[in-house]
């Protein structure tokens, strides 16, 4: 993948034509990296494309992905944070 800046197509071109479901974005600590977060970020948000910028919440993800595709959504299936909020007396 093409760094924004650094040739075509970069991440934002793919998100752009919609070639992406899920970004993963752990930008290393040693360079500024704040301006392709951003863009990165903005794109998702224009798009509709789920972003991720921890491994922690990338595995997690990858867990909850599987399960669903093994059939084991849990009781009741999949539900969003704030259905088990809705949930909570």
């Amino acid at each position: 993948m093409n760094k924004i800046g650094a040739g075509r197509p970069d991440v934002v071109d793919l998100i752009m034509n919609k070639e992406v479901c899920l970004v993963i974005n752990t930008p290393k600590a040693k360079r500024n990296y704040a301006e392709d977060r951003k863009t990165i970020r903005k794109a998702c948000l224009k798009y509709k494309v789920s972003y991720i910028t921890t491994i922690a919440g990338a595995l997690a993800a990858v867990k909850g992905i599987e399960s669903v595709k093994n059939g084991m959504g849990g009781e009741g299936g999949v539900r969003s944070l704030q259905e088990y909020h809705s949930l909570i007396k």
